[in-house]
């Protein structure tokens, strides 16, 4: 696949309403600061259009095979803490040291400053109960569950409600997006399937579907998705 941030820039100049973000970069990819300048940078390029999407990454086979170090699971998810806080403070307008466990900025200037308001959206992808949603419930403006099998998605609701109670942030406050797979080389039977799984997904809370076209370098799909899910979904 094509690398994420160079291709968002791409689309950047090459669209006017969709929303802009990768689904999601893993923590250990690049360094806090340039991270979170590059999502700014994309930002400013599409008029406010873009959203931050992170996570702890998973895909140990990728990074080792790109010569990117892939420290053990805790570790992952204690630089994605750090790198949410880093990026709170860079789009906060506060130009102020950052020390912590993993990273530290002398600097972490963010200029020019993002135009969305007040900042990019944070999405944090991820299923885990005990330490994905609790970040999502402190840090995110949005979760991504993955790929969530029927029910899943409502009883992970129900988890980050109870992390948002617990630190009295308000749940609803907190857009809920999903990714599952849009098969539809299959014709009819494919059509109803997605449709049935994406109507499955509204029932339970879910209030953003993000899809995986398989074939997306057709556009055979993309047009009937356009064509009979969309309108279908809207009835």
């Amino acid at each position: 696949m094509l690398e994420a941030y160079t291709t968002l820039g791409f689309l950047a100049a090459s669209t006017q309403r969709v929303t802009l973000g990768a689904l999601v970069t893993g923590v250990v990819y690049r360094h806090p600061g340039l991270l979170v300048k590059t999502a700014t940078t994309l930002d400013v390029l599409a008029r406010g259009r873009a959203y931050l999407g992170i996570g702890a990454g998973w895909y140990e086979r990728e990074a080792v095979g790109l010569g990117v170090p892939w420290p053990a699971r805790g570790e992952r998810f204690e630089r994605l803490e750090e790198t949410l806080r880093i990026a709170q403070l860079m789009w906060s307008g506060r130009v102020e040291p950052f020390e912590g466990r993993h990273y530290r900025l002398a600097e972490p200037l963010s200029n020019p400053a993002p135009l969305a308001r007040p900042h990019p959206p944070i999405m944090i992808g991820g299923n885990g109960e005990r330490r994905t949603l609790r970040l999502v419930a402190r840090y995110a403006d949005a979760c991504n569950l993955l790929v969530p099998d029927p029910g899943e998605s409502r009883r992970k609701l129900a988890v980050l409600r109870e992390h948002c109670q617990a630190i009295g942030r308000n749940y609803d406050l907190i857009e809920k997006t999903s990714l599952i797979e849009a098969d539809l080389r299959d014709g009819a039977a494919g059509l109803r399937r997605v449709i049935d799984r994406l109507r499955g997904q509204s029932e339970e809370g879910i209030e953003h579907v993000i899809v995986n076209l398989p074939n997306a370098e057709e556009l055979g799909p993309l047009e009937a998705f356009g064509r009979e899910v969309i309108p279908a979904l809207s009835a």
